[in-house]
């Protein structure tokens, strides 16, 4: 890729970024960049979409198992003061 294209792809991975953002997808640079990326590579739209919404809910499924665990030591810990 020559110098004239690389600044091309930086300016429209900066706008589609700067509508990720109005739009509050939260997706971050690097994530927008690698979603751009499949999609030129041919992967279905839709697709990747449900697989971004999945792995959103993985994370978040996660994460409150994560919370509730530590409240549960944090209570556990607490109880053993006692």
């Amino acid at each position: 890729m020559d110098q004239a294209s690389a600044s091309r792809a930086r300016e429209a991975l900066s706008i589609a970024h700067e509508i990720s953002t109005i739009l509050d997808t939260g997706l971050d640079k690097e994530t927008l960049s690698i979603l751009i990326n499949l999609l030129e590579a041919g992967v279905n739209p839709e697709a990747l979409a449900a697989v971004v919404r999945e792995l959103r809910r993985e994370a978040a499924a996660l994460k409150a198992a994560a919370q509730k665990q530590q409240r549960q030591v944090a209570a556990a810990t607490s109880s053993a003061r006692s």
